[in-house]
This record gives C-alpha cells, structure tokens and sequence, in this order.
C-alpha cells in the first residue's frame, strides 16, 4: 500500500531513438590519432599482446583463405575476422575507457568488458556479414552484366567504373554502420539498433570530416598490410584507441548508464 506522505517517484523522460552528437571539425581526426598514441605509449605491454593477437589471427585467416582456395574465401573470413575483431576491438577500447576513467588497464577488465557485449558482438558481426554478402553478390551481377573479354580496355573501364562506385557505397555504409557502434557498446548499455543508427546519424552529419577519418584508416591499414602484416600490430590498436576517443568525442551519451 503506497504511502501518502511518501514523494511519488518522478518519471523518467523517455531517451530519443537516435543517440545526439556533437559537430566536428577537420583537425579532429588527428586529435583522436594523437590521443591513441598517448594511450599506446601509456599501455605498452597490453597494447604489444593486443597487436601479436592481432598479427596471429590476421596471418591464420590469411593462410587458410589461400589454402582453401576462392570458393572458401569468403566464409573464411567472414567466420573468422568478422566474428573475431568485434572482441579484440572491445578489448582494445576498454584500455583507453579505463584510462580515461584514471584507471590501470588490466586485461582482466578486456575480458569482462568483451563478455558483457557478446550477444552485442555477435549482432553487429551478423550486419557485417550481411552487408559483405549482399556487397559481394553485387560484384557478381556486374560481372554477369559487363562481361571482360581479353583486350578489351572499354569494357574494361566500365566494369572498373561501375565496380568502384558499386564498391564504395557499400564501404560507405559499412563504414556509417560502424564508426561508432562498436565503441559505444563497449561504454555504454545501448542496444546493437541504437548504436548503428546513432553511428549513421553522427556520419552524415559530419561527413566530409568522417571521410577524413575513413581515409586515414584506409591509409594506416594498408600500412600494415604493405609489411606482410606485421605493422597491423601497431597499427591496429592505435586506430581502436584513437576510435575510442573519436566516439567519445563525437557522440553525447551521457543519458544512458556505463557497462
């Protein structure tokens, strides 16, 4: 029975679907990467085992989708990098999160973070592989439609053309889906839905600073990929770090609770 000289509770106002944001700027991008180098230099054991795992599992992947052959391509690394990176990149932006809390990482605190966000983890690999599925039947349609004969330079072009605008919108929107989705779980008790919707939203509201940031992700993991896979090492936890803070900088989720 309610007491009457007890205060009623006061309702809490409902939190918008969309997750706001904040405008950026174009020296942003190089804001976050200069504060993803301070936390590497901050965690340099922690950061190094991040990067041999990241190196490991980079090489595995490799050899078995060259050993498979085409066909298994694909499900290689769709079954092993999509499912994979979503944990090492969880554990990876728990290291800046407790640094920014005043906190010595542990990896202890990886592993907690990385299984409270399993079920998250394992959504947002589901939207990935939907996204390479779909972007990957796309490249066979324009194949089958512009067909390559040797010598053939026009059609060539075409199917160059049509190919890389076809490619780009689809790593446009994977990139829109996952700018900040992953590290917002990671941080926050968001659903999977909320946070690549919000992620969208935050894109193309600073887009051409976004692409900036895309690029230099671009650039840094060819990098890595350009020394047979071993400056992924480096490369790779710089860039969660960095994300970590570009989330942070980026998206205003201070109305919904920390994991």
């Amino acid at each position: 029975m309610h007491d009457a000289n007890e205060p009623n509770p006061v309702p809490q106002a409902p939190r918008p679907f969309v997750i706001p944001c904040r405008d950026l700027t174009f020296e942003a991008p190089w804001r976050w990467l200069r504060l993803g180098w301070r936390d590497l230099r901050r965690t340099p054991a922690l950061s190094a085992l991040f990067g041999v795992v990241i190196v490991l599992v980079s090489a595995a992947i490799s050899w078995l989708a060259w050993s498979l052959g085409r066909f298994a391509l694909l499900a290689t690394l769709l079954s092993g990098f999509v499912y994979v990176a979503p944990l090492i990149g969880v554990g990876l932006y728990s290291v800046s999160r407790g640094l920014l809390a005043h906190r010595t990482p542990k990896l202890a605190d990886s592993f907690v973070i990385a299984r409270r966000v399993l079920g998250h983890a394992g959504v947002f690999a589901l939207i990935q592989i939907v996204i390479v599925l779909i972007w990957s039947r796309s490249g066979m349609m324009i194949t089958a439609f512009i067909p390559v004969q040797a010598g053939d330079t026009g059609a060539l072009a075409e199917f160059l053309l049509i190919g890389s605008a076809v490619g780009s919108i689809f790593a446009a929107i994977t990139f829109a889906v996952t700018a900040f989705s992953l590290p917002m779980i990671a941080d926050r008790d968001v659903d999977m839905v909320t946070a690549c919707i919000s992620s969208i939203h935050a894109v193309l509201r600073n887009k051409w600073v976004l692409a900036e940031w895309a690029a230099i992700i671009c650039a840094f993991t060819a990098l890595g990929f350009a020394t047979a896979l071993i400056g992924l090492g480096l490369v790779m936890p710089w860039l969660a770090y960095a994300t970590f803070h570009a989330y942070r900088d980026t998206i205003d989720a201070s109305d919904w609770p920390l994991v």
